[in-house]
């Protein structure tokens, strides 16, 4: 079995500061990598910036500078949040570097030279947001992000995508770890079995990019130029190849969920054809929301990992990140949960117990590690059941942590936090029972103190590529030095030898004072303001409807009716009209109040009962839940009828957590036309009824309703 491992996060793109969406990413592929490092793994971490594309360039624009000068000052923000995290990469790369453009030119002219790309012309739709091409009327909106599309006509070079279509549906069927989740997987392979199109791989029309070796008109695509950093990197198309020579194929891609099609599709297609070795493992984690809302520069919710560090520490975020959500499924941000698992799992668990156990050795002891005697059948079976149960959190422990499930492993590691701080109340050092003499009190106290000392040499241990700064500080009163020099393989019970000195000692984690929340939430207030103040300059064309441009107006009321037709419930289409109005028309001064309308809702216009017969009403049970890439409001469902399955897109994100629904009874319209939403086919209709302030209910049965039975 190989020895390296090479793990990489995407590499951000520099359009917007980075937050905790983009620091979620980092700090879990962190984690991973100072993990393998601590069971001797030759690590690779590499992340970095994504700097091209027309984006940037009218992104530059507005801000009234060169896009090399806008590339620097974005790019700089997120490598000086990362070394103030303590973030261990190997590597950051920038898509703007001299190494990265030569090896990027050399890959274009492989597959050219190949016979997989070749020179047409181009007339469709352009998705600037995204930057991609889209397959949509014009003047429709992105079927992924909502906004405008551009009618884009040029000459471009076009890379044979269509060639690989089998190839890539058998790489996904011989090995299904290499895309994960499973949910992610079937996504990737039904955009495949739908059938792939050559790919524009270059663009005319601006000039921010890499130009094609050898007609420097054309700036090769984004995605081509931005998903070949994991190779040129590690020196691929340079005279130093050793890095890609060891390294290569990587062992693990860490990527937002809504950018795992680039990935799967494009990123494997292009090494194939450039004969290259593919990736091990694509991993397609969830969004990060705030409060429940997907964070966004038009909401205002983007939350600053800065403010976080200010308060509370790195650690802090970190562990929330880990601890808090599923890794791969969406999970949500709040200062109030935030606060809550520090002081709950941090200041009050481990960060209490390591501050008693470590005090009362110092205390009872003069700070040096007891040894430990056996006292009697009940204290020696006391010791006994927590080693016991260190020894099956360490395998435990491992087992979840390798499968990407964080928070399973953390949740076993504070299990065992609470069975150490059972065993010391229940053998209570600190008391001295009448009958009992101190020589025989101070041998139970080092039995109980070293037994819980050593147990939190474990959790430390394995907590350290989580936490790792206040595992470094427990480590060093453990009197064990530098945990980065120390030898964490093969952890085993034992290893804090009686004798061994305490080190300094003081808090790891103080308790968050009251106000904390409020202080952040102040912190992050006051930066918004601080960027509202700012001069801004006038929105880009994508995301402008000037009403002085008639034909850009009805461009608009085009994709408008578009996006509400294609909604497939009342609750979706009033997600998808909310969705288009904030993406592409934007704000302006509020219009003057209503006046006070009728009290009762109005009537819908009468219906025959055979016009009511023609609508099937089923009942069906969701079996599958989750958020649909970019949309807000929307989630995709998959339901039983009991003669069969089916995918349906609802409306309900913000009234329900997917997880809730997964096994819940809904009513659906099972004869409604089926009808494409956000790249999804939607094949019928969940009935809710819409609550105050427009979110809605699901209907629902007091009985047990047989799932298939047709409502009458």
């Amino acid at each position: 079995m190989s020895n390296k491992f090479y793990l990489t996060t995407p590499i951000y793109y520099v359009n917007a500061r980075p937050h905790i969406g983009t620091t979620y990413t980092t700090v879990v592929a962190d984690a991973i990598a100072r993990r393998k490092r601590a069971l001797g793994f030759d690590t690779w971490f590499l992340t970095g910036t994504d700097e091209h594309g027309q984006k940037i360039e009218r992104s530059a624009e507005k801000a009234g500078l060169s896009p090399q000068q806008f590339t620097d000052q974005v790019s700089a923000q997120f490598r000086a949040l990362w070394d103030r995290m303590g973030l261990t990469y190997d590597d950051y790369i920038r898509t703007t570097e001299p190494r990265h453009t030569r090896a990027v030119q050399k890959l274009f002219a492989l597959l050219r030279d190949k016979g997989f790309i070749y020179k047409d012309t181009y007339t469709g739709q352009y998705c600037v947001s995204d930057e991609a091409f889209v397959d949509v009327p014009p003047g429709a909106p992105c079927p992924d992000c909502g906004r405008i599309t551009e009618t884009v006509s040029e000459e471009n070079y076009f890379f044979k995508l269509s060639a690989f279509e089998r190839p890539l549906l058998e790489l996904y069927e011989s090995q299904a770890e290499f895309i994960q989740p499973a949910t992610r997987r079937n996504e990737v392979m039904s955009f495949v079995k739908a059938g792939l199109k050559d790919l524009s791989v270059s663009r005319t029309s601006f000039t921010w990019g890499i130009p094609v070796p050898g007609d420097e008109k054309h700036v090769i695509y984004v995605w081509m130029d931005a998903l070949a950093n994991y190779i040129t990197a590690l020196g691929w198309g340079s005279d130093d190849t050793s890095k890609f020579d060891k390294y290569w194929p990587a062992d693990l891609h860490i990527v937002g969920k809504e950018i795992t099609r680039f990935h799967c599709v494009y990123w494997p297609a292009f090494l194939m054809a450039a004969g290259l070795p593919l990736p091990k493992s694509i991993v397609g984690h969830g969004w990060l929301l705030f409060e429940e809302s997907k964070m966004s520069k038009s909401r205002g919710n983007i939350v600053r990992a800065e403010t976080i560090l200010e308060v509370l520490g790195a650690d802090a975020l970190r562990y929330f990140l880990l601890r808090e959500i599923v890794f791969g499924q969406d999970g949500n941000f709040s200062f109030d949960a935030l606060v809550q698992r520090y002081n709950s799992d941090l200041a009050n668990g481990y960060g209490n117990l390591v501050s008693r156990t470590l005090a009362m050795i110092g205390k009872y002891f003069d700070g040096v590690v007891p040894t430990p005697v056996a006292i009697d059948e009940t204290a020696d079976q006391r010791r006994t059941t927590l080693e016991q149960a260190a020894t099956k959190t360490i395998a435990e422990f491992a087992t979840f942590f390798d499968r990407y499930e964080f928070s399973a492993a953390l949740a076993q590691l504070w299990s065992l936090v609470a069975q150490v701080d059972g065993y010391l109340t229940a053998s209570a050092p600190w008391k001295k029972p009448e009958g009992v003499s101190e020589e025989q009190q101070q041998a139970l106290r080092a039995t109980v103190l070293s037994t819980a000392a050593e147990a939190i040499r474990i959790l430390t241990a394995l907590v350290y590529p989580v936490i790792p700064d206040a595992a470094a500080k427990v480590w060093a009163q453990l009197g064990l030095g530098d945990i980065r020099t120390a030898d964490l393989k093969n952890l085993t019970w034992g290893g804090l030898k009686p004798g061994t000195k305490l080190g300094n000692l003081g808090p790891v984690f103080p308790r968050a004072e009251k106000d904390a929340v409020e202080r952040m939430k102040q912190i992050e207030e006051e930066n918004n303001n601080q960027a509202a103040g700012a001069a801004t300059p006038p929105a880009t064309p994508a995301t402008e409807v000037p009403t002085e441009h008639p034909s850009r107006l009805k461009s608009a009321l085009e994709g408008l009716a578009t996006a509400a037709a294609e909604s497939t419930s009342i609750s979706s289409a009033a997600a998808a009209l909310e969705t288009f109005v904030e993406n592409n028309i934007g704000g302006g001064e509020a219009a003057p109040a209503a006046e006070p309308g009728p009290a009762y809702p109005e009537r819908s216009p009468e219906i025959t009962i055979d016009d009511f017969i023609k609508v099937d009403l089923r009942v069906a049970q969701i079996k599958v839940a989750e958020r649909v890439p970019k949309a807000d409001k929307l989630l995709r469902l998959e339901v039983d009828l009991g003669y069969e399955q089916r995918q349906i897109l609802a409306g309900l994100a913000e009234t329900y957590a997917p997880e809730s629904l997964v096994g819940r009874k809904v009513v659906i319209v099972a004869n409604l036309a089926p009808r494409k939403l956000r790249g999804f086919e939607s094949n019928g209709m969940v009935v809710a009824a819409s609550l105050e302030g427009g979110k809605p209910a699901l209907a629902a049965f007091l009985e047990d309703i047989e799932i298939g039975a047709r409502l009458k």
